[in-house]
């Protein structure tokens, strides 16, 4: 069977030997990789590396590669929203299963462990500020999954018919798709002191996420509805912008992935804290920890 040869406008490849947007070469990758939204958050968790082996910035994508007990780890930035976590996985995947020299797909398969660390805003009323949500199943607003082959075989399309039907959903909007993080990894971080969610992934900040500054919106009570969305005994917990795709793909391409946010606003009780980053540093140093476990 010939092999399929990935085009130079299909993978950039920089002529340093690095992939396009990260700036990462091959060998700098490493099997654990903790993402984050904020490039300066890259330092926070870098502080956990008992040593660091180099650091490449490139736009809002700042990677620091180092060791935690003699096991090689990465923290990378991948900014704000979908589109971007477009980006970070499939360049992340490139670097483990193509040959940079040849263009073609490796024959042996090399997995990556991807948790992402963030914030979030709670949808419902009793879930605190400062709690820690694991994003079990995420619900894309985004439509970035539906772009690619397969993309029913990782995802409920009955909760997302279900869905669909509670919010009035409209035609207009990306269609919705619903994708579970890897069960191993939400086992390995998650403990009593973070909570298992149900996470929408949403398209922007303001209006995608139901707020209304000077523009109204399509549906005024889009939060309302989906508060009150029920799937079995499963609710809809919180909000945030990459969690879905980056769970997504990450099946898709063979990889584990998941993501934890901490609560930084309730959307129910219109509250927010902006003085987060204390809560944020105690759950980058518990993620670190238990990711650095062995297995």
């Amino acid at each position: 069977m010939t092999k399929r040869i990935i085009e130079p406008s299909e993978l950039i490849i920089n002529p340093d030997g690095s992939v396009f947007h990260l700036h990462l070469r091959p060998e700098q990758l490493a099997d654990r990789i903790i993402l984050v939204g904020d490039p300066g958050r890259v330092d926070m968790v870098a502080e956990h590396f008992d040593t660091r082996d180099y650091t490449v910035q490139s736009r809002e994508f700042r990677t620091i590669g180092g060791t935690v007990g003699g096991k090689r780890v990465m923290c990378t930035s991948h900014g704000i929203g979908p589109d971007n976590i477009d980006i970070v996985v499939t360049e992340l995947d490139a670097l483990a299963n193509v040959d940079f020299a040849t263009r073609e797909v490796r024959a042996e398969h090399r997995r990556l462990e991807m948790v992402r660390v963030g914030t979030s805003g709670a949808l419902q009323p009793d879930i605190a500020e400062g709690q820690p949500v694991i994003s079990a199943r995420s619900v894309g607003f985004d439509g970035v999954l539906n772009f690619y082959a397969g993309r029913n075989s990782v995802c409920d399309r009955e909760y997302e018919e279900a869905l669909c039907r509670h919010t009035g959903w409209d035609p207009l909007w990306a269609r919705p798709y619903v994708v579970s993080a890897t069960p191993e990894l939400v086992r390995r971080i998650g403990r009593d002191d973070m909570m298992l969610g149900n996470t929408v992934t949403a398209v922007g900040f303001y209006g995608p996420q139901g707020r209304e500054v000077r523009l109204p919106l399509a549906i005024p009570d889009i939060n309302a509805r989906l508060a009150s969305f029920r799937y079995g005994t499963e609710r809809l917990t919180n909000y945030e912008m990459e969690s879905a795709p980056l769970a997504g793909l990450s099946a898709l391409l063979g990889h584990s992935a998941m993501t934890v946010c901490s609560i930084i606003a309730n959307r129910a009780n219109h509250a927010a804290n902006p003085s987060y980053k204390g809560g944020m540093e105690q759950l980058v140093a518990t993620v670190v920890s238990r990711f650095m476990d062995e297995d």
